[in-house]
C-alpha cells in the first residue's frame, strides 16, 4: 500500500491528492481538543523539515461526530492516527472506532509530554478496547528499537509504523535562537531516510509484523529500498508538502522500476498494483 505519514496531508482540503493513495492516514486525535505549540512551528533545514505542530486537532468528539463522517465521503479506507497521555486515554479513543481500515498508535510524538505508561501498555490497553488492526508508530531515538518492537508485538500489535520524526533544533540565522518556538522540533524529509531505513530492517529481522515504512521517501528508489529492508507498506511525509502530486509520479516511477531481486520486485509491483487499482 501507499499511504501518507499522519500529519502530512489534509484528505478534506486536499481530496484528489488523497483518492491517489491506497489508504489515508489521519493526523493524530487525541481525546480533549488541541491548539498545539505556539508559532511559528514549522522551519525549513538543509535537508528536511522540523515541525513542531504539537499534535493539534480537534479532539475526539469533535473529529467523530464532524471529520469523519467527511472523510468516509471520500471513498478511501482510513486509518485513524490515535494519540493520548496515558494507555486509557488511547483506549477510549479506539474503543470509540468502528469500520475503519486500521488504528495506528502514535506513541513517539517529539513535540508534545509523551504518556506516561510504555508503549506495550498502551498496545496492550488498546488491544483490549477494540478487535481493529493496530499499528505501533515507534521512534528511532530509542537505543534499540527492537526492544520496543518486540514488546509492542508482544503487546498485540498487529503492525509497525517505522519511523515517527527524530528531534530536532534549527537556528534563526539572523538572532541565532531557536527557529522554532518551542526550540526544537520533529525532523524529516531526506535527512531522516538513512535512520528510518535501519530501523526497518532492525524491526523486520525482530518481529513478524508487518511494517509500513516512512522517512524521507520521495522516489519510486526510496520505496524499493524500504521494500528491500522489510517493509510491506510505504507512507509518503514531507514530500507531499513540496510535490502534491507525488503519489501519481511515485506510481509511475514504480511502473518502470528496475529491480533484480524477484521477490523485492513481487513486493514492489504490488504496491503499485494497489495503487492504480
Amino acid at each position: 500500500m501507499l499511504l501518507n505519514a499522519s500529519g502530512c496531508l489534509d484528505a478534506l482540503a486536499a481530496p484528489e491528492v488523497a483518492q491517489q493513495l491506497d489508504g489515508f492516514v489521519t493526523k493524530t486525535i487525541t481525546p480533549l481538543p488541541r491548539e498545539g505549540n505556539a508559532p511559528p512551528r514549522i522551519a525549513e533545514t538543509a535537508h528536511g523539515m522540523l515541525n513542531a505542530i504539537g499534535l493539534a486537532n480537534p479532539g475526539r468528539e469533535r473529529f467523530l461526530a464532524d471529520h469523519l463522517p467527511r472523510l468516509r465521503e471520500l471513498g478511501i479506507p482510513l486509518w485513524i492516527s490515535v494519540g493520548g497521555f496515558s494507555a486509557a486515554e488511547y483506549a477510549e479513543t479506539c474503543a470509540a472506532l468502528e469500520d475503519v481500515e486500521a488504528v495506528e498508535l502514535n506513541l513517539s510524538c517529539p513535540n508534545v509530554d509523551e504518556a506516561a505508561d510504555s508503549a506495550a501498555e498502551i498496545v496492550a490497553a488498546c488491544r483490549r478496547a477494540t478487535t481493529l488492526p493496530l499499528y505501533a508508530k515507534l521512534s528511532a531515538a530509542h537505543p534499540d528499537v527492537t526492544v520496543v518492537a518486540r514488546a509492542v508485538a508482544d503487546a498485540g500489535a498487529d503492525g509497525l509504523s517505522l519511523v515517527n520524526t527524530l528531534r530536532g533544533l534549527a537556528l534563526d540565522p539572523r538572532t541565532l535562537q531557536p527557529a522554532l518556538a518551542r526550540g526544537t522540533g520533529g525532523l524529516s524529509g531526506p535527512s531522516l531516510k538513512p535512520v528510518a531505513l535501519a530501523a526497518v530492517y532492525a524491526c523486520a529481522s525482530a518481529t513478524q509484523l508487518p511494517i509500513v515504512g516512512m522517512g524521507g521517501i520521495a522516489t519510486a528508489q526510496d520505496v524499493v529500498e524500504f521494500i528491500a529492508c522489510g517493509a510491506r507498506d510505504v507512507a509518503l511525509g514531507t514530500v507531499l508538502f513540496s510535490d502534491p502530486d507525488a503519489p501519481r509520479r511515485i506510481r509511475e516511477e514504480l511502473a518502470v522500476v528496475q529491480v533484480d531481486d524477484s521477490r523485492i520486485a513481487a513486493k514492489v509491483r504490488g504496491i503499485h498494483v494497489n495503487a492504480v487499482a
